[in-house]
C-alpha cells in the first residue's frame, strides 16, 4: 500500500467516490479549479470535469442549502467550507434544515450531505483560522461529528460518512494534514510538512463511524482525545514513563462509550483532551457520561485538559494549546491523586 498523509488520503477518498458514484459531488470556496487551499481536491476537477467539482461563491449559507438541495433530490454531495472558523455564517442551515429534514418530512426526503472542513489549531492562524468548534454541532440531533487522526482513518471514514446517507460534519485537523506532531511547539512552519505517515489502500474501503480506537494499551490511566491531540498524547505517554491507555475518539457522534467504559473500568483514572476552549466543550460531555457510567471503578476526579476560554491567540499558541508538556503534567496530576 502507498504511504499517504492526511491530504492524499483525502483526495484518494474523493477520486474513489466520484470514479464509483455518478452522484457524488464536491464543491466549496476554491475547491475546484485550485484544489482547494490545502490541496485536498487537487486535481479532481480536472479528472471529473466543471460538473462534478467546481468553485463556490464565498456563501456559507449557500454552500449548506446548496448542498442539502441537492442530497434531497438524490445527490450526494460533499461541500468543503474552507477553514472550520469560516462554518458559522451556515450554521442555521446546518442546524435547522439540514439536521431536521428527515425527521421534518416523515421520512420523505433526507440530507445525506457531508460538510468537511479544515480544524483545530497549531499552524499559527490566530483567532480566525484556528478555531474547535466541534461541541456547537455535537448538540444538534441529527448530525454525526468526526475527526480522524490518521490517514487511513481520513479516507476510510469519508468514504463511510458519504455513504451513510446521513449529514456528517467532517473536521480534518489540520495541524496533522502532513504528517504526526508531537506537541512540541515549533517555530518554522517548514516543520509541520513532515514526510507522509501512514499506509493507505488507494481502492475503496469504509471505517465504521461510531467506533473508538483503543491506540495504546495501558493500566494507569485513560486518556481519551481525538485530532492532533491523539499525536500528543502518544508523545506524552512515551515521554512520561506513565502506562497511559490512549483512546482516539474518531467520532463525537455518535461516540463509543463501551470501548471508553471498558478502558476507565480497567484504569480508575481519566484525562479527557481537546483544543476548544474548556466551559462546555465535548471534554465536559464525556466527563460527565464517564461518570454516570463508571463512577465506582474512578480512583481520581477527571482531568479536562482543553485550551483557554479566550479566542485562539497567535503570539501565545502554544500557551494555549495543549502541548506534550501539558499533557504530561495533566498524567501526572491525575496518576499520583
Amino acid at each position: 500500500m502507498p504511504a499517504m498523509n492526511i491530504i492524499q488520503a483525502l483526495n484518494s477518498a474523493m477520486d474513489v467516490l466520484l470514479d464509483t458514484d455518478p452522484d457524488v459531488i464536491i464543491f466549496g470556496e476554491d475547491a475546484g479549479y485550485f484544489g482547494g487551499v490545502f490541496k485536498a481536491t487537487d486535481g479532481l476537477q480536472a479528472k471529473y470535469g466543471l460538473d462534478r467539482v467546481f468553485d463556490a461563491p464565498i456563501n456559507e449559507a449557500a454552500i449548506a442549502a446548496m448542498a442539502i438541495g441537492m442530497a434531497a433530490r438524490g445527490l450526494k454531495p460533499i461541500a468543503e467550507i474552507q477553514f472550520a472558523d469560516y462554518i458559522f455564517p451556515a450554521i442555521d442551515q446546518i442546524v435547522s434544515e439540514m439536521s431536521r429534514i428527515r425527521y421534518r418530512s416523515a421520512g420523505q426526503f433526507t440530507s445525506g450531505c457531508v460538510v468537511r472542513s479544515p480544524w483545530g489549531g497549531g499552524i499559527r492562524g490566530g483567532q480566525t483560522h484556528s478555531m474547535s468548534p466541534e461541541a456547537f454541532f455535537t448538540h444538534v440531533p441529527g448530525l454525526q461529528v468526526v475527526v480522524p487522526s490518521n490517514p487511513y482513518d481520513a479516507k476510510g471514514m469519508l468514504i463511510a460518512a458519504v455513504e451513510s446517507g446521513d449529514p456528517v460534519i467532517f473536521f480534518e485537523p489540520k495541524r496533522i494534514y502532513n504528517g504526526p506532531f508531537d506537541g512540541v511547539p515549533d517555530k518554522p512552519l517548514a516543520s509541520w510538512a513532515r514526510p507522509p505517515k501512514g499506509e493507505v489502500p488507494e481502492g475503496r474501503y469504509t471505517v465504521e463511524l461510531g467506533k473508538a480506537e483503543v491506540v495504546r494499551e495501558g493500566s494507569a490511566c485513560t486518556l481519551i482525545t481525538y485530532g492532533t491531540l491523539v499525536h500528543v498524547a502518544q508523545a506524552a505517554a512515551e515521554h512520561s514513563g506513565i502506562d497511559v491507555e490512549i483512546i482516539d475518539l474518531k467520532s463525537l457522534v455518535p461516540y463509543d462509550i463501551e470501548t471508553i467504559a471498558a478502558s476507565v473500568n480497567k484504569t480508575g483514572r481519566v484525562v479527557v483532551a481537546q483544543e476548544a476552549p474548556r466551559t462546555s466543550g465535548f471534554a465536559a460531555e464525556l466527563a460527565a457520561q464517564i461518570q454516570e457510567e463508571c463512577f465506582y471503578a474512578l480512583e481520581a476526579p477527571i482531568f479536562r485538559l482543553t485550551g483557554w476560554d479566550t479566542p485562539y491567540p497567535h503570539a501565545h499558541e502554544w500557551a494555549y494549546f495543549p502541548t506534550r508538556d501539558r499533557m504530561i503534567r495533566a498524567l501526572k496530576t491525575v496518576t499520583e491523586a
